[in-house]
């Protein structure tokens, strides 16, 4: 037998197909839309994070057109050479004046964002405590860094504040990580709390509002806004790849972060720039959001009328205070089953188990879209009842 069979990775994805686990990557034949081409077959999307429908609007393509062709495919290097184009300064701009926030560096995804700015403003001898939901981005980027750490569990203030008052003496910075909407179950973080802790104990705040980004908010402006919080919280993390429709991410925060991440951002130093056509696109989004409200109202708007529908027929959709709408269902293989039978009936909503979530905590997320009509929600909630009830869920 020959070691470049890599049978033992043949070994684990035959566990996973034990498991009732495994999958193979679904194919998308158009744009990401409310209703797209999945394997050759039209189905309900009820799984892309483009929550208000731009990645497809007729605004937001024509930017990314004309953009190639004034400036080309790519960036062709790295900031810190020659790909610093000039379209990426406005985007920083514009970002920068929507978040109502001093300066932003944009990278090239919300991943990037975390993976390089956490190593880059902490040290060994500062002390970074995480929530023990924070995204796997910031789980890698904790993990990058030479600083101690610590988990708090989940939403817990108590448990934060006991990390804080045990051993805020013992270091020099203390960075408070949270998300500020939880991906898994649609929840939002104490930040109100988070901070007027950071501030008694002389800490700092880092969240990562990828799902709050275009979302929450006036006109989308994310968890700050929507908590009031501006010019308190240090490190805003934001994504062009969800809401905003495109790719990349940013950090919003004060201009001597911006300077700092110049040097010691790793995906900066190391990755080619950001390509024009998007971030020419993602500039026409946030010009859109600034322009109206329209977009967030029928967002909300979708996401209500959806919950409402679901749980009169006594689904559990958790605790969602956001358009991530779970549904939860517990063993892994019968999520599995449940997200397939949907996609056979004409509904897409990915799976989501183990180790995406706990053992046991399996759940179909739902993400609604501006792009949705009533329609597509009517069709949707029945096709959840039929299933549902033919799998013994409700």
């Amino acid at each position: 037998m020959s070691t470049h069979e890599l049978n033992f990775l043949k070994v684990k994805i035959e566990e996973l197909k034990e498991a009732g686990v495994y999958r193979e990557l679904p194919i998308n034949y158009g744009p990401c839309d409310n209703v797209i081409n999945l394997n050759g077959k039209q189905v309900i999307n009820l799984s892309s994070n483009n929550y208000l429908g731009l990645s497809n609007h007729p605004r937001v393509k024509q930017a990314a057109i004309d953009a190639v062709n004034k400036y080309g495919a790519g960036a062709g290097a790295v900031r810190t050479i020659v790909g610093n184009q000039d379209v990426i300064g406005r985007l920083e701009d514009i970002l920068a004046q929507f978040k109502h926030e001093e300066a932003v560096m944009c990278f090239q995804s919300g991943l990037n964002c975390n993976i390089g700015t956490i190593q880059a403003i902490t040290a060994k001898g500062d002390l970074i405590i995480s929530d023990e939901l924070n995204h796997a981005s910031i789980i890698d980027g904790v993990r990058l860094s030479k600083a101690d750490r610590a988990v708090f569990k989940h939403s817990n203030m108590d448990a934060l504040e006991k990390i804080l008052k045990e051993r805020r003496k013992d270091y020099n910075q203390v960075l408070i990580i949270t998300d500020g909407v939880f991906s898994m179950d649609g929840d939002l973080a104490k930040l109100p709390k988070i901070v007027e802790l950071a501030e008694k104990y002389d800490a700092l705040t880092y969240v990562d509002d990828a799902h709050g980004s275009g979302v929450l908010g006036e006109s989308g402006r994310g968890t700050v806004d929507h908590f009031n919080l501006h010019g308190r919280v240090d490190f805003i993390i934001g994504t062009l790849s969800k809401a905003i429709g495109v790719v990349g991410g940013y950090v919003a925060s004060k201009q001597v972060t911006k300077t700092w991440l110049h040097h010691r951002a790793r995906p900066l130093l190391f990755s080619t720039a950001l390509p024009p056509a998007a971030t020419a696109a993602a500039i026409e989004s946030v010009k859109m959001l600034m322009e109206s409200t329209e977009f967030t109202d029928k967002l909300w708007d979708n996401a209500d009328y959806f919950k409402k529908g679901l749980g009169k027929l006594g689904f559990d959709t958790g605790n969602s205070e956001t358009p991530i709408t779970p549904v939860m269902i517990g063993e892994e293989a019968k999520t599995m089953e449940f997200s397939k039978a949907l996609l056979d009936a004409g509904v897409y909503v990915s799976g989501i188990v183990f180790p995406t979530v706990g053992l046991g905590k399996g759940r179909l997320r739902c993400m609604l879209s501006a792009s949705h009509t009533k329609e597509d929600l009517d069709i949707a909630i029945k096709t959840f009842e039929k299933v549902g009830k033919d799998l013994g869920i409700i």
